[in-house]
């Protein structure tokens, strides 16, 4: 709850206190007056203009302005209006819903008239833009952007040759078509966003989003190389879209053989590293694994550019199912921004 209580401070420094008159007539041994020797009476915090109250917890984040409504009865007031939450709402709005292939676009259209009711909306199921290319949310706690970018805009190498891919709208999917993988010994998936899309001056997370249809095969062990480039400079890894998960059976079995080991920090770091190799179940049906991270400076220029390679085995592969690739805000560790 750092930021409220540092809104609610905030309000000492706002210059509210009122002189009293003993205060005003006392000097100091110069003969001048000494701000130090002017107490201030306090304003109870029930007392202040709702306007005031509510531009403070303007300044703080959805998640502070949810907790600073039970702190009182003005509070609540003030937590609730559209002054607040029309901050936590991007400024780019308008424009983002109006390419919602669903008339009218539902953040905006009745019977949604208080921001509150628009915000929490768009942190429900994403919403269909871009003629249901993309998804739109937000992120609940910060009301930071979150984008998922569908198959059908995504670059696959080989993906428009029917012997190859398969566009089908049979998986359960929040977009109308996914990318089904028949059989290839090439795998070469791209994505880019522009850098202006996201929210400024954040951190986010690239995920890949995908399942195995029955009798897949080729994947078993197989590194697949990534490349995150937000410009000229950027990070590479290798993941693993592993449907038997023999990897996480090797890591959790070395760990169960070698505590002393898996205690030792650079080990653990070493283990955990490999864990975000390794896909997650994500409970909707299809899996997610984490591609890397990269910043949004503010102003943000230019695009990112994601990359998914398996070019070197030169094994046949069938049985994907692409649905896109996420892009959500995330934290930092120390360990990661000390790299």
């Amino acid at each position: 709850m750092a930021g409220a209580e540092a809104a609610v401070m905030s309000i000492g420094n706002l210059g509210l206190g009122i002189p009293s008159s003993e205060s005003e007539t006392r000097t100091s041994d110069r003969g001048g007056s000494n701000a130090m020797d002017h107490p201030k009476e306090v304003v109870e915090m029930d007392g202040l203009p709702e306007g005031c109250v509510a531009h403070i917890i303007s300044l703080t984040t959805p998640r502070d302005a949810a907790r600073c409504s039970a702190v009182s009865r003005a509070f609540h007031s003030a937590s609730d209006s559209d002054a607040v939450w029309r901050k936590f709402l991007p400024p780019d709005l308008d424009l983002i819903v109006s390419t919602s292939p669903l008339p009218p676009p539902p953040p905006l259209g009745p019977p949604l008239t208080r921001k509150k009711d628009v915000f929490l909306r768009l942190c429900g199921p994403p919403l269909l833009i871009d003629s249901g290319r993309k998804s739109f949310a937000l992120e609940k706690w910060s009301g930071k952007k979150c984008y998922m970018i569908g198959a059908r805009d995504l670059s696959i190498v080989w993906g428009d040759t029917p012997r190859s891919w398969r566009w089908s709208s049979l998986h359960v999917s929040r977009f109308p078509e996914v990318a089904e993988l028949l059989r290839v010994c090439w795998l070469e998936v791209h994505a880019k966003m522009e850098m202006r899309l996201l929210s400024a001056d954040t951190y986010y997370a690239a995920y890949f989003i995908f399942k195995f249809v029955h009798e897949n095969y080729g994947f078993e062990n197989r590194p697949v190389e990534v490349s995150i480039f937000p410009g000229s400079a950027g990070e590479r890894c290798t993941i693993y879209l592993d449907p038997d998960r023999r990897l996480r059976q090797q890591y959790e079995t070395w760990r169960e053989r070698y505590p002393h080991i898996a205690r030792d920090a650079s080990a653990a770091r070493v283990i955990q590293d490999n864990e975000k190799q390794i896909p997650r179940d994500r409970g909707d049906g299809w899996k997610e694994v984490d591609l890397g991270k990269f910043f949004v400076s503010d102003p943000s220029t230019g695009e990112v550019q994601i990359n998914l390679m398996e070019v070197k085995s030169g094994n046949w592969k069938s049985g994907l199912v692409i649905q896109g690739i996420e892009l959500r805000p995330t934290q930092m560790t120390s360990r990661e921004s000390s790299r």
